[in-house]
């Protein structure tokens, strides 16, 4: 049965330990017109994140500052950091995988898959082993608002895997729709990839898939792991105990590594992705079309950042 309390709606019991039934859901900025892509810097302690319409990435401090990070970014979408520190994002308009490295230059890592170009890069993780992972939709190439307009030169919307050391690129996953937000699980056995094609298609999927990761280097037996019942998944993370939180229409959705819907924060726009920060990890940072918002929560982000 579910629950409505305030800002939360309970599906299962276990979602009450995963929050705090007091904590507010905090505005901390406005004025974006796509705000995506968040991801924390602990040395730092700022949180930078993307405004792609806007072709700037923003970058909030923990003592409330709201500033420009970039400018001219690119159309960048989303951003992690390897194992370096160092910050590795999407760029739709360049259609290419970038580092900025620590003097603040940018190292481009992938553009092309077999000689073509890739479709717009959209979100990335890094593994431990320093492999980069990263979806190729073609959302940045549909029209000038995100991007530039053009047409596709693969034949398929695909995932995948670049060895930093040897620069080798390779296709994990050449099924989906519209890959999109991806994370590994908290022992980085199984990859989560969110298929948002229903964004243009309300036939299509709209739901998250996982896989088992082969060797460190490969995926196996994908399966769906669960399916939005408002919105559709884009950019997601996980927290040490497994669980999934992911962006959806009304705000945003966590699962448990067995698929249920334990429960929903409810945000008042349409959530585009997430990511854990804070000093403690235990600040669920939010990008919801034109705001960032802020919620604590009872656990915290698994991974590096």
């Amino acid at each position: 049965m579910t629950e409505k309390q305030s800002i939360y709606e309970v599906h299962d019991p276990r979602f009450r330990y995963l929050t705090v039934g007091s904590a507010a859901l905090d505005e901390l900025h406005s004025g974006c017109r796509w705000a995506e892509g968040p991801v924390w810097f602990a040395d730092l302690n700022c949180l930078i994140w993307s405004d792609i319409p806007n072709e700037r990435m923003m970058r909030y401090s923990q003592d409330g500052d709201v500033s420009v990070f970039r400018t001219a970014s690119q159309f960048t979408n989303g951003n992690t950091r390897d194992r370096q520190g160092r910050l590795v994002s999407c760029q739709h308009g360049g259609r290419r995988v970038v580092r900025t490295e620590i003097d603040g230059s940018i190292t481009v890592l992938a553009d092309r898959y077999q000689g073509k170009r890739l479709n717009s890069p959209n979100d990335v993780v890094v593994k431990a082993d320093g492999s980069v992972w990263f979806t190729d939709p073609t959302y940045g190439i549909l029209s000038n608002y995100e991007g530039y307009k053009a047409e596709p030169e693969q034949a398929t919307r695909n995932v995948y895997r670049l060895d930093p050391a040897t620069g080798d690129l390779t296709v994990v996953c050449d099924d989906f729709g519209q890959p999109n937000g991806l994370a590994f699980s908290p022992d980085e056995s199984r990859l989560y990839i969110a298929d948002s094609a229903s964004s243009h298609d309300t036939k299509a999927s709209r739901h998250i898939r996982v896989f088992d990761v082969v060797d460190g280097k490969a995926l196996g037996n994908g399966r769906v792991f669960c399916s939005l019942d408002n919105g559709l998944p884009d950019g997601f993370r996980v927290d040490v105990d497994g669980n999934i939180w992911t962006s959806a229409g009304d705000g945003v959705h966590c699962f448990a590594p067995d698929g249920t819907l334990l429960g929903k924060i409810l945000v008042p726009q349409t959530v585009a992705n997430v990511t854990f920060g804070g000093p403690r990890r235990n600040r669920l940072f939010i990008t919801a079309t034109k705001s960032l918002y802020a919620i604590y929560t009872a656990t915290t982000g698994a991974g590096f950042c």
